[in-house]
């Protein structure tokens, strides 16, 4: 394919897990990989900075009606900080505005700096971000030299777990809950240590139970036949397999499929489930609704080529073999 070949689009579905290279935003990413699929729609679970390499989810065709299940889960990182030099973007990208002598490092002083960053606190987000303020994007304010008041958000840092250090730097591993930003984190560890810091290496190793073992890069991508990029499509229920399943029968499915609420035996009694067909795989989401019934919210079509073939009911499919 040359780079003016126009692909044929394709109604293709399923979650496809990049290790995305350090250098590309995650946008350019995501359009390598939609066109290497062919995919008709295609829509990445949370940004990754041009630095940071790392799990970058995508959702393909019927998949984007569920990312925002991975934008809400916790992540996990590995982050290399540079100490005694703080950047306007707080990562190695920015210029230095600040610099201060670093003072012996050693395990105790470290881990007495890290316990104080362990569980819920408030966090400012960084200028450079993708937040709103008036309707316009933090970065292209900072970009412009203006700065804004930005309000804390809450955080929980789950673990935070001292790597490797030197004289100048550290490395951690982060577990994180979403919305925590991490050249943040590293710039406040390095105040608290007296000298400011900035992010020199990010490497996002997992979001929520998806590890970026699992993943591949483009260039791996990129060398295979479509059937075997076909193959590495996790089913759509990927996305949701922390939810309750149902299975339903034949004229139970009908109805969900109209959206018509309907009672289902031994249902749960409150919240979201998977909603699965006797003989069609992974139907969508529901919502256990007041009166006990099930609610159909998030229902997949899969359409006329792309229906979910029939399976294990208690896992859904991702993509259709009519599809190949």
């Amino acid at each position: 394919m040359t780079a003016r070949t126009r692909p044929e689009w394709r109604p293709v579905h399923g979650l496809f897990l990049l290790d995305k290279a350090s250098g590309y935003s995650s946008n350019a990413s995501l359009q390598k990989v939609r066109r290497l699929f062919r995919a008709q729609k295609a829509g990445h679970t949370g940004s990754l900075d041009p630095l940071a390499s790392g799990l970058l989810p995508i959702c393909l065709g019927e998949a984007t009606k569920l990312s925002g299940y991975l934008l809400n889960t916790d992540k996990r990182y590995a982050v290399r900080i540079r100490l005694g030099v703080e950047t306007d973007t707080a990562d190695s990208e920015g210029a230095a505005i600040r610099t201060q002598p670093v003072p012996p490092l050693s395990e105790a002083l470290i881990e007495t700096v890290l316990a104080g960053f362990r569980g819920d606190s408030q966090q400012v987000p960084p200028m450079y971000s993708a937040l709103k303020h008036e309707g316009k994007r933090l970065y292209d304010l900072a970009r412009r030299g203006l700065e804004v008041e930005r309000p804390p958000r809450p955080i929980t840092i789950h673990a935070l777990n001292l790597l490797d250090f030197d004289a100048a730097s550290l490395s951690l591993d982060v577990h994180c809950s979403k919305g925590t930003y991490i050249r943040t984190l590293a710039e406040d560890i390095g105040r608290a240590l007296g000298c400011g810091g900035h992010v020199e290496m990010l490497r996002r190793t997992a979001v929520g139970t998806l590890s970026v073992d699992a993943a591949c890069t483009v260039e791996q991508l990129e060398a295979e036949a479509p059937e075997a990029r076909d193959a590495r499509l996790l089913p759509l229920d990927t996305l949701v397999d922390h939810l309750p399943a149902i299975g339903l029968n034949e004229t139970m499915s009908r109805f969900a499929r109209q959206g018509n609420p309907l009672f289902v035996p031994q249902a749960p009694t409150r919240g979201w489930v998977r909603l699965y067909g006797h003989d069609s795989g992974f139907l969508g989401l529901g919502e256990i609704l007041d009166d006990g019934r099930v609610g159909p919210r998030r229902m997949m079509n899969y359409g006329p080529a792309g229906r979910a073939p029939a399976g294990d009911p208690g896992r859904g499919t991702g993509l259709s073999k009519a599809l190949d």
